[in-house]
């Protein structure tokens, strides 16, 4: 180290040690030996193994990752240069990989993978939808809001306001409180609305910041719904878990002969059915609010062979490692049903986005459903999340997505 540190010292056990070496950004509290100096939540400290300095993160006493890295290199000065830096590399990687107007609708900073830790950001057109999930990150918002409102000033792209999605469970958590609105500041607008309407892949959507799940939309199946309506021509396609509707209108704006979207919840499948509308697509859709486990299974008991393309984008059927097992019976029952509902020479496309669902684990449970089906599964694609929520391979936590599309013979 070339300067003389000024943060509190954390010092770590060997596993975290191998952890950071590996590089992984999380400290666990149990995996902190002793403390020096009284940090503060919210704050920077040093972490050192042993008398080698390992890197600098946020501290929070009360969060179960009670270090997130923000840096491993000890000369960084964090400052508002620092996180402007860190917002440009997020800027142009974005700029790279989601050229043309894939750029005005994507996400912009993806937490630990841009190491903006706790921090994700998407973009609708000009409006930016923004959470945060770490103490330290929401005390210097203000500083990376801001050089996020510059850095997409200066490379042409016009931006109207920043939504704040901060009501997630996760926040109490890390001690934060639970709210949604406009971020206010004097440099910035305040919108009339905070609805917009998106276009991605063709495919016109009106987005509702304030109300809809997550963030505004699931732009990580960007690339995989486009995968979908490469291959739906002619198809008749059912759409499971539709919510607003976007596989199915893909497969219809694809040439689709006919989709029907499914959905327990009846405001998704107003949505779905109002962005029907707003494509000109009302004549080759229909749409069923009803649990999905209900419909295969009577679709199954009645022999219904009504459909040769079926989509399934489940919520994440487990959000902990405990729950695993539990989620691989709902997978495989609802995969299982639509090979057997499936015609020979019928597609399917199914996917999981729970972190904890690894790969190894879903490709077994779809393995097991064909067996238990008698098909055979010949695999046209294998995908992830679209590269706007990029994965880093040393940050397991980073990889969620797993689709699948497969010819059932």
């Amino acid at each position: 180290m070339k300067q003389e540190r000024q943060y509190p010292k954390v010092m770590i056990s060997r596993k975290a040690e191998r952890s950071i070496k590996n590089g992984h950004p999380w400290i666990y509290g149990e995996e902190i030996l002793n403390i020096e100096g009284g940090p503060i939540d919210g704050g920077l400290v040093d972490v050192f193994a042993g008398k080698a300095y390992m890197g600098t993160g946020f501290y929070n006493s009360k969060s179960k990752i009670t270090v997130r890295l923000i840096s491993r290199n000890a000369n960084d000065v964090f400052d508002a240069r620092f996180w402007r830096r860190r917002v440009e590399y997020a800027v142009h990687y974005r700029k790279t990989v989601m050229p043309g107007s894939d750029f005005t609708c994507c996400r912009l900073i993806h937490s630990e993978a841009d190491q903006m830790p706790g921090l994700t950001v998407d973009r609708y057109g000009g409006i930016l939808s923004a959470q945060i999930t770490c103490l330290g990150m929401e005390l210097i918002k203000d500083t990376v809001y801001h050089a996020l409102w510059d850095v997409l000033k200066e490379n042409g792209e016009t931006v109207t306001g920043i939504y704040e999605r901060n009501d997630t469970a996760m926040r109490i958590r890390e001690g934060l409180r639970e709210y949604k609105g406009w971020y206010e500041s004097e440099s910035f607008q305040i919108p009339e609305s905070a609805r917009t309407e998106i276009i991605e892949n063709g495919v016109k959507y009106l987005v509702d910041v304030e109300n809809s799940q997550k963030t505004g939309f699931f732009l990580d199946q960007k690339y995989n719904r486009a995968a979908v309506a490469r291959i739906a021509k002619g198809k008749r396609v059912l759409d499971c878990f539709t919510h607003t509707g976007s596989f199915g209108l893909n497969a219809a704006l694809g040439g689709a002969e006919h989709v029907t979207c499914v959905d327990i919840s009846e405001s998704a499948i107003d949505m779905a059915r109002t962005n029907a509308v707003r494509n000109g697509l009302e004549e080759k859709m229909d749409f069923v609010c009803e649990d999905v486990f209900d419909l295969l299974t009577r679709l199954a008991e009645q022999k219904r062979s009504d459909y040769d393309f079926i989509i399934l984008d489940p919520p994440a059927f487990t959000k902990s490692s405990k729950t695993v097992r539990s989620a691989a019976r709902g997978y495989k029952e609802i995969n299982l049903k639509a090979m057997k509902l499936l015609p020979r020479g019928g597609y399917l496309a199914t996917c999981s986005c729970s972190h904890f669902m690894t790969d190894e684990l879903f490709r077994e449970i779809l393995d097991s459903a064909a067996k238990d089906a008698s098909v055979s599964l010949r695999q046209i694609e294998a995908r992830q999340q679209a590269p706007d929520h990029p994965i880093l391979w040393n940050v397991p936590e980073t990889s969620y997505l797993k689709f699948y599309i497969f010819q059932v013979v």
